[in-house]
């Protein structure tokens, strides 16, 4: 281990902190593993503890705080992101890969969400109805529900985070985060961006480390009001088993199979950029990536010939490269994975277009590097269409008509995103009521969500929350109904008003 390298702490109760153990693991670049980005702490169920004793403790004072000032606090947090936005991208391209254009992309989503979380503030609405009662008045009004616990990927290492983190904090609660263990150092710098904001000791705090020894007892934990995850629907199963015996709250993002339908009345030319840019952006690291491609039968060869000629001159390399298209893999184990459904897709019978292969040699050989793919011939039952994948694979099928390829997009067990690409107002609007996901898009790809409005997914993709938007508040606070009788006499609603 690198005894010159940076060591970075946890946070926790407003100071910077060496784990209770005094463990530290490595973060490399994926892009080129000779670069040691620093030492972060390897916590372990400890330091959880202390952070959420911390986050408890400072919750009382925090719900207290009238929602416009916390709000005027996300609003400085949302300047200084947007003032450091440069340094951020540069340290998150280093440390999880994807080219610059994105990371920019990726900081400026958290820099969004900050101003209009913080603008709840000052709304945050409830309601006033009229009651069946005389002399009586009612209002619904949020409230807090305590110490969040939040669990964070490497793929969106801050926007994500943001998406948690602000309305929660807007709501009054306070918050225990685990950032993702390939990408520690975004959420980092998002912690001393609260700490400079004015922020009090203990509304924020984040703890580093795996998910078996800093995840596990954080979900796990009864003074965790809600567990907010982002992952796999694997992990997102324990999430819940973890919550369910203390019928405690649990809000859960997960997996996607996406699609784009591509009909034979599209702008073939505008198909084929948003296909390149949903399939390959992020690496196809995403959970909105364009896995699939359903393209009817009358343009289909046209389709593919295009797509796989594009495909094979994308630029890979070092993501700090202005010039390049995609970066690499997160991690060795991610690149694996990859490389593993390649050889399943072969093995299933689907026809290898281009790509397949990890590259190699040059700089290539110190990072995580796999080659644009592309599978045609791809049948619904084979796994590379079922499965996500979660890299830089994508599967093109054919579909008779809307109704097959309808069908088609919704024959996966997840439900995140799906496109169409149409010249018909009559079909979009047919695909866009028939196709069960969370998030639809017509003429353009299945990624580019924007923050104001709901994010997330059916099916297995999630368990009915969303985050983003107003529908966010949701999530991060209950509903009181409150009644004020005025009346001076006993009512009985319903049974003084039978009549």
């Amino acid at each position: 281990m690198n005894s010159d390298a940076k060591v970075y702490k946890n946070y926790i109760n407003g100071e910077w902190v060496e784990s209770v153990s005094g463990e530290t693991y490595e973060n490399r670049n994926p892009a080129d593993k000779r670069e040691l980005i620093g030492l972060f702490q390897k916590s372990d169920s400890r330091d959880v503890d202390a952070a959420i004793t911390a986050a408890a403790e400072a919750y009382d004072e925090w719900r207290l705080t009238p929602a416009p000032k916390r709000g005027e606090i996300l609003f400085k947090a949302a300047q200084l992101l947007k003032d450091r936005k440069e340094e951020i991208a540069r340290d998150m391209t280093r440390e999880m890969g994807k080219i610059l254009k994105e990371t920019r992309g990726d900081t400026q989503e958290a820099i969004d969400m900050g101003f209009y979380m913080a603008g709840e503030g000052r709304r945050m609405f409830g309601e006033t109805v009229p009651s069946e009662m005389h002399n009586k008045f009612q209002m619904s009004i949020r409230q807090p529900m305590g110490v969040i616990g939040m669990i964070t990927p490497w793929n969106f290492p801050i926007a994500i985070p943001s998406w948690k983190i602000f309305p929660a904090l807007v709501c009054g609660n306070t918050v225990v985060i685990k950032p993702a263990t390939y990408t520690p150092l975004s959420v980092l710098h998002f912690m001393e961006i609260f700490e400079e904001s004015g922020i009090p000791k203990g509304v924020v705090n984040m703890v580093t480390g795996s998910g078996g020894a800093v995840g596990d007892p954080l979900m796990r934990d009864k003074r965790i009001k809600l567990v907010s995850f982002t992952g796999s629907s694997e992990v997102g199963r324990l999430v819940s088993e973890a919550c369910a015996p203390d019928f405690r709250h649990c809000m859960l993002e997960m997996g996607g199979k996406n699609g784009q339908l591509v009909m034979d009345d599209a702008d073939l030319d505008l198909a084929l950029e948003g296909a390149l840019w949903g399939a390959f952006g992020t690496t196809g690291q995403r959970c909105t990536a364009t896995s699939r491609i359903i393209v009817h039968k009358d343009v289909i060869e046209e389709f593919t010939e295009r797509f796989v000629e594009r495909a094979k001159k994308i630029k890979i390399g070092n993501g700090l490269d202005e010039s390049v298209e995609m970066g690499p893999a997160v991690s060795e184990s991610q690149m694996n994975t990859v490389l593993n459904y390649i050889e399943i897709g072969k093995k299933e019978g689907a026809r290898l277009l281009c790509g397949g292969e990890r590259l190699t040699g040059g700089d290539y050989d110190y990072g995580w590097f796999t080659q644009p793919t592309v599978f045609g011939d791809v049948k619904e039952d084979m796994r590379i269409f079922q499965e996500e994948i979660f890299g830089s694979v994508v599967s093109i099928a054919s579909c008779d008509s809307l109704e097959d390829g309808i069908n088609k997009l919704n024959n996966v067990p997840y439900g995140l995103s799906a496109s169409i690409y149409s010249k018909n107002v009559n079909r979009a609007f047919r695909a866009m009521r028939d196709v069960y996901t969370g998030i639809f898009y017509i003429n353009a790809p299945t990624i580019g969500a924007e923050i104001s409005l709901p994010f997330g997914g059916t099916k297995i993709t999630g368990n009915g929350h969303r985050e983003a938007g107003k529908q966010a508040l949701e999530v991060f606070s209950e509903w009181k109904a409150v009644y004020i009788d005025f009346s001076g006499v006993l009512q009985r609603a319903q049974i003084d008003n039978a009549e």
